[in-house]
């Protein structure tokens, strides 16, 4: 769950304080940041989606990293249009504003949440097996984890990392404790967790696009260029035997709530830990590119990380295709 991370680099890069300077500005921040959060929740969704993109679309009107890296990692997967970046970046706000919505209002951000894939998990519980749900940063998904808990009844064990930022720790503890969701730490602790969780026939759920750090990555191509790529969800599928799914949630048009769909990664995977990592990106490429504004471009996805091995030349042919005209920037009509 990066969601109180994003939220504070988004803070971070809307206001430019640092973090002592945040601190000596109120003598109880995590008082006030829960009370924020709260009270953005209370704020009708088309509201919240607005004013995210406003915000959005001015954060990427500062020349920076932040937009520097969004143009390159659009452009690389083939959205170089100016325009596409633009409104890439306004969705990356709608993101951020519509997450206190579903932390703090779950019942009423449910009950706008539909889908028409429900029968690809119903098919995976048939088989009494666990199932291992990847997200990819796309849409919201914060949502995906409490629709495969509440609405199809099954309890999700969801994967975390500490937020940089101690205050957004009550925050963090409060977003991820909700009815059918438990949340363990990013460490080996968190890894046992999820093994016991399909051994028990119920379903996981991690973030596969984060870089992973040193010795838990392959490097594995995605969107026409080499990214390490962690290679637990590999090692957990192959060890305990478990369907794959896919799971996104696409933010729908003026407010309206989110779609969530569910896409099968065929079985049986392959048992090479490179192949497992191409196989994935692949799945994830083909989500991202049914509603590309939507995904997190900004998200440094190409980096190297400390001891990693060196980046290989990219295997041929390219394992992604560039977008058809057809898939241009105008494509995605969610606005």
């Amino acid at each position: 769950m990066p969601g109180p991370c994003l939220w504070h680099e988004f803070i971070r890069l809307s206001v430019e304080t640092s973090h002592r300077g945040f601190h000596a500005a109120t003598h109880d921040p995590t008082r006030m940041l829960l009370a924020l959060f709260r009270a953005v929740a209370l704020l009708p969704l088309p509201v919240l989606h607005v004013a995210g993109r406003v915000l959005g679309r001015l954060i990427y009107a500062f020349p920076g990293r932040y937009r520097q890296r969004l143009q390159a990692n659009a452009a690389q997967a083939g959205y170089p249009d100016p325009a596409f970046a633009r409104r890439a970046a306004a969705e990356t706000g709608a993101m951020m504003m519509e997450m206190p919505k579903v932390w703090f209002r779950g019942e009423e951000s449910l009950a706008k949440t539909v889908s028409d894939d429900v029968h690809v998990v119903e098919a995976a519980l048939a088989e009494n097996r666990g199932i291992l749900f990847l997200t990819p940063h796309l849409g919201c998904f914060e949502i995906t984890a409490r629709y495969v808990a509440v609405a199809c009844h099954i309890p999700m064990t969801v994967m975390f990392r500490p937020p940089r930022m101690a205050a957004f720790a009550p925050l963090l503890d409060t977003a991820r404790n909700t009815s059918g969701l438990k949340a363990v730490p990013a460490n080996m602790q968190g890894v046992r967790e999820f093994v016991r969780a399909l051994r028990r026939g119920t379903a996981v759920g991690l973030l596969p696009d984060q870089a992973p750090g040193e010795g838990d990555g392959v490097w594995a191509p995605f969107f026409g260029r080499m990214a390490y790529t962690m290679t637990l969800p590999g090692k957990l599928a192959a060890q305990t035997q478990v369907a794959v799914i896919v799971v996104t949630g696409e933010r729908l048009p003026k407010g309206r709530g989110w779609r969530v769909h569910f896409s099968r990664v065929p079985d049986p995977l392959p048992q090479d830990p490179q192949a497992q990592a191409a196989l994935f990106n692949a799945a994830m490429e083909k989500v991202i590119r049914h509603m590309p504004h939507q995904y997190l471009w900004s998200y440094n996805r190409y980096k190297t990380p400390r001891g990693a091995p060196p980046v290989p030349p990219m295997p041929g042919p390219q394992a992604s295709d560039k977008p058809s005209s057809s898939a241009s920037p105008g494509a995605d009509s969610h606005e």
